[in-house]
This record gives C-alpha cells, sequence and structure tokens, in this order.
C-alpha cells in the first residue's frame, strides 16, 4: 500500500472504494489532475506504476467520484512522510536505511525499568522543539541513571509545531519537527547500541481531531449521518469518543490499515513494543466497563488479532495497554477470551500511591489501600502492570495537574515534605511488583505542569543531585545490579506488617528466597523517627541496609536516621518467622537484603 519504489519508478496503491477515477498528481507531473490515472482492481483498490516519479518526489491523490463534486485532493493514508504544510503533500521514502550488525536483544521484562518521555519537551533547545537527536544526546545520562526502555509519547504528524501527540491523522507519517524515517531510524539503532528498548506509544481509539480533512474524513467523498466516511464508523459509534472519530474496527480494510501500522513500527523501524492509548474507547462505545450492551466486539478482535501477530512473529515485543478499568481480560491470553496484551497501566496502584503521599495530615494516609494496591495483579502475574508515580496524563497541564513534589505542597515543590515524600513514592513504584515506569524529569524533581510547549529544566539534575543519585541507587536495586536484591525483580510479595495507627507499611519480595534474594522494605508514612522498631524477616542472621531514604547523601537537609544493618532471631512477628529491630527515618524507605 502506499507509494512502493523500484528501480525504474513508483507503484502506487490506494484504497478508495467510491471514487470513479483516481490519480496522482504530483512534483513529477506538475501536479496534474489527470497525468497518471491508477487503475482500479475491482475491489476497492486503484493501483498503477508511475515511471516518472522517484525518491523524495512530492505528491496526493485526486480523487473524482459521485460524492465529490469536481475532483478532491487527499494524502495517501500510508504516506510515510508528510510535509508540515497545509496541503499535506506525501514524499516517496524507501526502506533502505544501513542497519548495522548489533544484535539488540529485548530486556526480560521483570528487567525492564521504563523512561516515559515527549519528543520536543524532552531536550528543547530555547523555542526549537526537541527532536531525535536532541535526546540521543542525553541517552548516556539515562544510561547512567539505569532505565533500559524509552517509552516515546506518539511521534506521528501533527499541525504546527506542538502536540502531546494524541492527535493523529496519519498513522505512518512522523512528525515532521521530530525527524525523518532516516533520522528515527538512526535514533533507533543508537538507543539499541546503548541497551535501550524502545516502547512506542500508539493511538487507534481515535483518528483526529485535527488534518483530517486533507487526510482520512471522507476520503472518497463516501460517509452516511454527514460523518466520516469509509475509515470511520458513521453511526453512534463514532460520536462518543472524547478526542477525534473512532475508526470502523468494523471494516476490513481498516482493521488491515492498523495492522499494517504496526507491523511498519515493528518490521521496518525496529522498535521493541507499543503502549496502546487508551484500548477501553477501542472495546466501548463510552470508553467504560459499565454496560456490556455498548461493547465493540470489532474493536476486541482487532487488538486480539494485533496481539496474536505480534506474539507469532516476535514474541519478545511487549504490548503494553493503556486500559485503566482494571480488567483482567486486557491482559489475558486471546485463548481464553482475553485481549493478549502483555501488560497494562496499573491505575489502582498509582492512585492508592497518590492518596498515601500527598494529604498533608499523616491521618490521612490509608496503610491498608495502599497495602491492597502493593498486593494487586492482573490474574497471577505481577509484571502484568507497569506501576509509577506520574505519568504524562497525571502531571499534564491540559489536564490542570502538576507534578508530584508541586501536588504534595503547592509552590513549594522543593521543599522538604515535597521531596521525601514524592521519593517515598519514588521507592514503593521501584520495590513493588509490576514493571516500573518514570516520566521524565522525575530524577531530578521536576515540578510545575508539564506542557509540550514547555522543556525539562536540566538545570535541576546538578542542583537536585542528591534526588538524581535517589533514584540511580532505586533503579540498580530494582535490575539487582549488585546481585543482592534480585527478589525485587520476582513475582512473590507478602505485604506481612501493616500499622495504620503509626503509618508503617513493610514487605517481603523475593524470586526464590535465599541470601542475594530475600529482600524486605520498610515505609514510614508519618513525619516521626524511629530508633529501634520491630518487624519480621522470613530468615534468621544479618540483615544489611541497601538503601535508605533518609541518608543526608541524597539532600544535605535529609536526617541521616540511622538504617542499621540488623540480626534476626526469634521468636519471629507479623507472621514471620523471625524479628529484628531498624532504625528509619520521617517519610523514609530502608531495602534490606541478606
Amino acid at each position: 500500500m502506499g507509494a512502493i519504489p523500484y528501480d525504474g519508478g513508483v507503484a502506487f496503491r490506494v484504497w478508495a472504494p467510491f471514487a470513479s477515477s483516481v490519480c496522482v498528481g504530483g512534483t513529477f507531473n506538475s501536479w496534474s489532475t489527470t497525468a497518471n490515472a491508477l487503475e482500479s482492481e475491482n475491489n476497492g483498490y486503484w493501483s498503477g506504476d508511475i515511471p516518472e516519479a522517484k525518491l523524495d518526489d512530492r505528491y496526493r491523490y485526486v480523487i473524482s467520484g459521485s460524492f465529490i463534486s469536481g475532483v478532491q485532493w487527499r494524502t495517501d493514508p500510508y504516506s510515510k512522510h508528510v510535509e508540515d504544510n497545509n496541503e499535506g503533500n506525501g514524499v516517496i521514502v524507501a526502506d533502505n536505511f544501513a542497519w548495522n550488525s548489533n544484535i539488540f536483544n529485548m530486556p526480560t521484562w521483570n528487567e525492564l525499568v521504563i523512561y516515559e518521555l515527549h519528543v520536543a519537551s524532552f531536550n528543547r533547545s530555547s523555542q526549537t522543539p526537541g527532536d531525535f537527536s536532541s535526546i540521543i544526546s542525553k541517552l548516556n545520562d539515562l544510561k547512567n541513571l539505569g532505565v533500559n526502555a524509552i517509552q516515546l509519547m506518539p511521534i506521528f504528524g501533527f499541525p504546527g509545531d506542538f502536540s502531546l501527540g494524541y492527535n493523529p491523522a496519519l498513522p505512518f507519517d512522523i512528525e515532521s519537527n521530530y525527524g525523518t524515517p532516516k533520522s528515527f531510524k538512526e535514533f533507533i539503532q543508537t538507543a539499541h547500541d546503548q541497551g535501550f528498548a524502545i516502547i512506542l506509544d500508539v493511538v487507534y481509539n481515535h483518528f483526529g481531531p485535527d488534518d483530517l480533512d486533507t487526510s482520512l474524513w471522507r476520503f472518497d467523498g463516501w460517509n452516511e449521518n454527514g460523518r466520516g466516511g469509509i475509515y470511520f464508523y458513521n453511526d453512534n459509534r463514532r460520536a462518543f469518543t472524547p478526542f477525534g472519530d473512532r475508526p470502523d474496527f468494523g471494516r476490513g480494510e481498516v482493521r488491515q490499515y492498523i495492522r499494517d501500522n504496526v507491523l511498519m513500527w515493528l518490521e521496518e523501524y525496529r522498535i521493541d513494543g507499543f503502549r496502546f492509548d487508551s484500548t477501553v474507547n477501542i472495546r466501548n462505545i463510552f470508553g467504560n466497563n459499565n454496560d456490556p450492551s455498548n461493547d465493540i466486539p470489532e474493536g476486541w478482535s482487532l487488538m486480539q488479532w494485533i496481539n496474536n501477530e505480534i506474539n507469532g512473529r516476535m514474541p519478545w515485543k511487549i504490548t503494553i495497554a493503556e486500559d485503566l478499568q482494571n480488567n483482567d481480560y486486557i491482559t489475558r491470553s486471546t485463548g481464553a477470551g482475553g485481549a493478549g496484551f502483555d501488560s497494562q497501566w496499573g491505575s489502582l496502584f498509582y492512585s492508592a500511591l497518590f492518596d498515601a503521599v500527598v494529604p498533608p495530615n499523616d491521618s490521612s494516609r490509608n496503610m491498608d489501600r495502599l497495602r491492597d494496591a502493593i498486593l494487586q495483579r492482573f490474574e497471577t502475574d505481577g509484571l502484568k502492570r507497569v506501576i509509577y508515580s506520574e505519568n504524562h496524563d497525571e502531571v499534564a497541564e491540559i489536564n490542570r495537574k502538576v507534578r508530584l513534589p508541586d501536588a504534595i505542597w503547592r509552590g513549594n515543590a522543593d521543599s522538604w515534605f515535597a521531596r521525601k515524600r514524592s521519593t517515598l513514592a519514588a521507592a514503593l513504584v521501584f520495590t513493588s511488583p509490576g514493571i516500573p515506569m518514570i516520566f521524565m524529569g522525575q530524577e531530578f524533581l521536576e515540578w510545575g505542569s508539564w506542557s509540550d510547549r514547555g522543556s525539562l529544566d536540566w538545570n535541576k539534575k546538578d542542583r537536585f543531585s542528591g534526588i538524581w543519585d535517589l533514584y540511580q541507587a532505586l533503579i540498580r536495586l530494582r535490575r539487582n545490579w549488585f546481585n543482592n536484591t534480585r527478589g525485587l525483580r520476582g513475582q512473590n510479595v507478602n505485604v506481612h506488617h501493616v500499622n495504620n495507627s503509626d503509618k508503617m507499611l513493610a514487605f517481603h519480595r523475593w524470586e526464590n528466597g535465599g541470601p542475594g534474594d530475600d529482600v524486605i522494605v520498610v515505609a514510614n508514612f508519618a513525619d516521626r523517627n524511629y530508633d529501634s522498631y520491630t518487624i519480621g524477616f522470613p530468615k534468621g542472621g544479618t540483615w544489611f541496609v541497601r538503601f535508605n531514604s533518609d541518608w543526608n547523601g541524597f539532600s544535605p537537609d535529609f536526617g541521616n536516621k540511622a538504617g542499621y544493618d540488623t540480626t534476626a532471631g526469634q521468636p519471629g512477628t507479623h507472621g514471620m518467622p523471625f524479628s529484628g529491630n531498624i532504625g528509619i527515618g520521617p517519610y523514609s524507605v530502608l531495602i534490606l537484603s541478606q
């Protein structure tokens, strides 16, 4: 589909079932409306060869038909590069990138630590939006931080210079401000060479609302009820999306279009996985679980088909759903009736953690709810959820939200309270079962509201270097960097101590158990110190403090309350066979192992 270069010309193929003629106008024929007519395949598709067309030429389809007055110009839905202008000219490109011989091995999912970023605002120069090369310049920083997967917010083309990315009109196109197909491949190659997996945020629950008039909207003129035509639902299934227009997931050619897009990113660009935006709006008219009569069965089957395709071709590639309805069937296998995603965003964990650190009064913190959030999982697999204390939605200016340190104390995000409680939340993200994710800038205490027009303040990396060190330490422990916290990568968790009066929590993490594997996490959600607090341990002997978030090396005003190594012995407590004493500072976390 689209423009396919070959030696001696370019082949074009497009779907326009209600057209009476389709021509290709471009720089190769002075934008003629009649010079290069495609032939009908008598199945809704039109195709033909144009010998005079070549790489880098601009083009659009010229469509006429009974639903069109005169002719209309349309951008190729399969165009991989569209000029950033009002016309939407496609550019003829070839998949001829010279990948190097290095073989990238996707990290195992219990090893993944995801860093979500927005290309334009991650590393902006003055008022120039960031691009793929600006990310490359920071890869060494991210590597030193310890993350090993970069989740890019959508990179589809959009009108103007600024966008969150969730307004796709042409999902095969890359935003020209960010780069070209070639520069995106160069970014992926460089990221792979440095050990990063690349996860792409894709938007299939809606197209638009911007730029549809020159592309998919009433592509060949036909529509019903004044709606969008062949690429969209033309009934009430279209009307209730809160963003743009919902594609017709029941029309074979539209299903193929979305499936082809998925495979292009995987095969041509060699990305390593996807985050699917708002899957609930693919599977339900109103975007919720409340009434099954409003389900969209063909949306569900489309997700199953795509996940089956990926699993059949590249089972090591990860697919993550943003469903936010805490539905087990999203991550259940397709053979068991599920949608087949490998993981999904854990909104229950986020909300419980947010409510445990944001209220100003310690009495408002609910340790029972937090315990349930740590234990919550989909089916029996802790890795079927992605957990976080910030994401782009929860900190976005457009949603009237702010970064976690600002949510803790508005206007005083650099205060002791904001730093202590936001890092307390971070420690829970990296020690609870799930795939941990941070949003860009958390690692150096970025505050305020995030905006696509803004930029990270990279000066904070030096100003709050201790916070950076704290995140680095947590990530290394989560990845078992020193081979003494293997349990943080394991499936098993036992929240064995919940003190809702004093706001203390302790849990045991393990993979197989034993020295270097068993991990005890103790979290103090109150503004008080403990010189000696007794908790349960699964084994006797010496337990060493691997992390103490109250260490004054992370910030000079942290209390440096001694989180001393301890010896566990009998009798046991809190349902554990052994017990030991720990010291812990306010709003602090200890990580201990043998």
